[in-house]
């Protein structure tokens, strides 16, 4: 069944695109631009057309193709992709929307909520919440009171269910749109006047950080741009979603530098099923991309960055350290690591992920441990 609604959902929005773009489409043109059989096409417009969600513009004649157009062009949702990756009782929520805005009026409302939440940071159309399985009642209504917030967390099997509360806009959002974001198995709702209460299930996906450095040369190539276009490149695989891309400026004063000695890590959320795949094609991405012979990668699943390893990131900023040294962390906390003396940075790129931009890019900053 997920299938399906992931099926429907990806033909509604192409219909729906080629519409806005010529005012009408064909089966050739859902045939031709989603690369299905002509019977699988014509099979999915006709499903479509029983449904209400497109009609008939002009019939077949002679040689001319039916030509079929969408009920709306306005977007079937706002939510991009809503997903969930889990390490034990912790939790992280993901919602990343098509609007900025959007994005800021449900972190506002999520955090002023709190419930199940403990953190709540917006990075651009990116929500991402961390939260805690378990359940906390929260009031939501008309300000000065929240509009949405997230009361509670479970999991079931392979599943993660968030338990939303709502009344106005988030409500509409939680009845009508928030079923069709990529990620959403299916949605629950039950209305109780104006409050819309809906529990949202999604797929319990692994927490991935992957570190990089080393793979400049004095020839050219940058680390952040491999790292940005590996993350671009892993997502293509079926259940990678990604997260998020960051630089984190380490030692100024390491002697072996090409320029600032910058190093870079991601995040993705990856289906259990998929890590090995992932872990694969991210070796072989770097390896074939790096013009340098020292690269370096540092690979870890979970979420929260343990004190020790912390401590490690704070220190690999400050002074020198040995590949041992990072081999050791490294064992300590169950990280790969993989390549030449580009390991020591990419874990250490690890060990501070999660910090504020602000410190990220600034050496001298003062890490609390």
């Amino acid at each position: 069944m997920t299938g399906v609604l992931e099926h429907r959902r990806e033909y509604l929005r192409l219909m729906r695109q080629i519409t806005l773009d010529k005012g009408f489409f064909s089966v050739t043109d859902i045939h031709a631009a989603a690369k299905i059989p002509r019977s699988t096409a014509q099979d999915w417009v006709n499903r479509l057309l029983r449904e209400g969600c497109v009609f008939l513009r002009e019939e077949k004649r002679g040689r001319s193709a039916a030509r079929y157009a969408a009920i709306s062009a306005i977007p079937s949702s706002t939510c991009r992709r809503i997903f969930t990756t889990v390490d034990g009782e912790k939790v992280e929520i993901y919602h990343d929307c098509m609007s900025g805005a959007c994005a800021a009026f449900c972190g506002y409302h999520h955090a002023l909520a709190g419930g199940v939440l403990s953190h709540v940071e917006r990075d651009g159309t990116l929500l991402r919440e961390c939260a805690s399985i378990g359940y906390r009642d929260v009031p939501v209504g008309l300000m000065p009171l929240p509009a949405v917030g997230v009361i509670g967390v479970e999991r079931k099997g392979d599943s993660v269910i968030q338990k939303i509360r709502c009344i106005g806009g988030p409500a509409y959002s939680l009845s009508d749109m928030m079923a069709r974001a990529e990620g959403v198995i299916r949605i629950d709702t039950h209305h109780n006047g104006h409050i819309v209460q809906g529990d949202v299930w999604t797929q319990a996906m692994l927490h991935v950080t992957i570190g990089i450095d080393d793979t400049d040369s004095d020839e050219g190539g940058a680390t952040f741009a491999l790292a940005l276009a590996l993350l671009s490149y892993v997502t293509r695989i079926k259940g990678v979603l990604p997260i998020s891309h960051h630089v984190v400026m380490l030692n100024q004063d390491v002697f072996v530098k090409t320029a600032g000695n910058s190093a870079s890590y991601i995040e993705v959320a990856v289906l259990p099923e998929r890590f090995d795949e992932l872990t694969e094609k991210v070796l072989r991405f770097v390896a074939d991309e790096s013009l340098s012979r020292e690269w370096g990668i540092a690979i870890r699943t979970g979420l929260g960055v343990p004190g020790p390893l912390r401590e490690y990131g704070k220190r690999v900023r400050e002074q020198v350290i040995s590949r041992t040294i990072a081999e050791a962390t490294a064992e300590m906390f169950g990280i790969s690591l993989v390549g030449g003396n580009g390991v020591i940075g990419a874990l250490g790129a690890v060990a501070l992920a999660g910090l504020p931009n602000e410190i990220l890019l600034d050496p001298v900053r003062d890490i609390l441990v």
